[in-house]
């Protein structure tokens, strides 16, 4: 019979729980058995923990840190790592930044998108971000059609809970579309690779180190055919729907051109709008259309650098989730951001809101839950985003002697109000990844 595999990290300063008292603890200990947290605790950790001896257990000192649930993006497109900043696009709005970029995107070779997912995958980690899925749906005709198996193995490398999303393009400028044909695909290809994607790597088990969902890119550059079929298929399966949507108001001059229609009820007609589906960005709808969205259950990954970034405008964060909409953070992708930072995308949100609102217009209570439940909530996930027994042991642990929070007297609040230093560390499973920088 193999042992339990046992981890415990110790004299936490605080700990932010998120569970459903949101409970901050001082002095605290947490416990995992085979990656899923078994017990919390204040004090020092016991001799016995559900009946194991202490010595059993990995340990690892947390003394003078804030750990938080583990941060979880909610949108991403990887590959982008390897066109930041790019010369051409710096200061661009969205459908001028995609034509700029597509054909760049469309010479990259299967490295680069190892690489790209690599790097992103490690900044998001020693940001404290622990989960996230990649929004990938381009596929060049000279790369590997298998380009989210190659993601997929970057994560294991990295050692990063996953959620890709086999996203796809199909109408090219010829068929009315944005994207050049270099990079598109057709239908039958693109719902039979998704198949494939998921038999052999969706796990819907607790504690899933990957999990596949589909994500169609936009009305801009897919058939309404290929948004119902991908709705079918992901249904049969029971995985997740992604895409982005009402991400600027030239996006809803194309829909009501081309389809007579703005993007929400494009949504509606091909079946998308359901509890299965979560939506990047979100920011062009109106009153009815959020009420809409609240009944149905959909949830929206918030961008906000990227949508300030690209001018795109401010989702309404409050309102979606006063509607009854999980809204979880993503960094989006990182030519758009440029980073994959998920700490600094707190931040961001908290300072943003309070732009247009005032001081109370955004707390670090609301952004630190739309990082953690309100990512799960997005990804369809019960077993991650709060440190409480039976969920997944993910946690992001910050340093307070770090330079950044010195003079910090709210340790929760420095997280987000003080320059965003990288985690001291996180756990994904109960795995240890120390990420303090490496000194000469």
């Amino acid at each position: 019979m193999n042992q339990p595999d046992l981890f415990l990290l110790e004299n936490i300063a605080t700990l932010v729980t998120m569970n459903h008292d949101r409970e901050v603890l001082t002095g605290a200990w947490v416990a995992a058995e085979d990656g899923l947290i078994t017990a919390v605790g204040t004090g020092p950790a016991p001799e016995l923990i559900n009946g194991l001896p202490l010595n059993d257990f990995r340990r690892h000192d947390a003394t003078g840190c804030v750990v938080l649930p583990g941060l979880i993006n909610t949108h991403h497109h990887l590959y982008q790592t390897r066109t930041r900043a790019w010369r051409d696009a710096v200061d661009s709005e969205l459908f001028p930044w995609l034509k700029t970029l597509y054909p760049v995107w469309a010479q990259l070779s299967d490295d680069d998108f190892y690489q790209g997912a690599l790097v992103g995958f490690r900044e998001l980690m020693r940001s404290g971000c622990t989960l996230t899925p990649d929004h990938h749906y381009l596929f060049p005709a000279d790369a590997s059609p298998q380009l989210i198996d190659i993601t997929i193995e970057a994560a294991r490398a990295a050692g990063i809970r996953f959620h890709p999303t086999r996203g796809s393009m199909s109408r090219s400028v010829k068929d009315g579309g944005l994207p050049p044909d270099s990079v598109v695909q057709d239908p039958d290809t693109i719902l039979a690779d998704s198949e494939r994607v998921i038999g052999k790597y969706h796990d819907p088990a607790p504690g899933a180190m990957v999990r596949v969902a589909l994500a169609p890119c936009s009305p801009f550059s897919v058939s309404p055919e290929l948004m119902r079929d991908t709705a079918t298929l992901a249904r049969r399966h029971g995985v997740r729907l992604h895409t982005h949507l009402a991400e600027t108001q030239d996006e809803n001059t194309y829909c009501e051109s081309i389809y007579g229609q703005r993007p929400l009820d494009f949504l509606a007609d091909v079946d998308w709008l359901g509890p299965d589906v979560w939506l990047a960005h979100g920011i062009w709808f109106n009153d009815e259309e959020i009420a809409r969205l609240g009944q149905a259950g959909v949830a929206v990954a918030h961008c906000p650098s990227s949508n300030m970034r690209l001018g795109s405008g401010i989702c309404r964060v409050r309102d979606l989730r006063a509607a009854g909409c999980p809204v979880g953070l993503a960094v989006d992708g990182s030519a758009s951001n440029d980073s994959s930072h998920m700490l600094a995308e707190l931040r961001q949100a908290l300072l943003l809101h309070r732009v247009t609102a005032g001081a109370a217009g955004m707390t670090v209570n609301e952004v630190l839950e739309m990082a953690t439940l309100g990512g799960a909530g997005c990804l369809g996930r019960d077993d991650v985003g709060a440190v409480t027994v039976g969920r997944a042991c993910d946690l992001a642990v910050f340093d307070l002697e770090a330079i950044g929070y010195d003079g910090a007297q709210d340790p929760v609040a420095a997280l987000l109000l003080c320059h965003p230093e990288p985690a001291r560390a996180v756990v994904v499973g109960g795995n240890f990844f120390d990420k303090r920088p490496i000194r000469p």
